[in-house]
């Protein structure tokens, strides 16, 4: 079975349970700056898991992130999805977050929170 490249970055991210520089390089090889920016996300603890979603917390807004989809334009209107390392930077940092175990747990249900934002 073929492995691509970014299954070989989250498994080896997996294994050392840490961002080590060959396993930052090889998220910068394959996601350019879509991988610096969820770096740098998950650094500042911007990967939030509730009850119902997980979000990433963007500059402009908030990202709600579900399996390999997000809601977010560059999703949207830049990804090609028969491409499976054409990714938006937030699904990129909740994969580095769970990995590396910096998901921001929140015991309440992002429906009920974002009312208030």
């Amino acid at each position: 079975m073929r492995v691509n490249r970014v299954e070989q970055w989250q498994t080896d991210l997996e294994a050392a349970g840490r961002l080590t520089p060959e396993v930052t390089n090889r998220i910068l090889s394959v996601h350019d700056d879509r991988g610096a920016q969820a770096i740098e996300a998950v650094s500042e603890g911007r990967v939030k898991e509730y009850r119902d979603f997980t979000v990433v917390v963007g500059h402009d807004d908030e990202y709600v992130v579900e399996g390999h989809g997000c809601g977010c334009r560059d999703s949207e209107y830049n990804l090609d999805p028969e491409d499976p390392t054409d990714l938006c930077w937030h699904v990129i940092a909740v994969a580095i977050a769970r990995r590396v175990g910096e998901v921001d747990d929140h015991d309440m249900w992002y429906s009920d929170v974002r009312d208030f934002l």
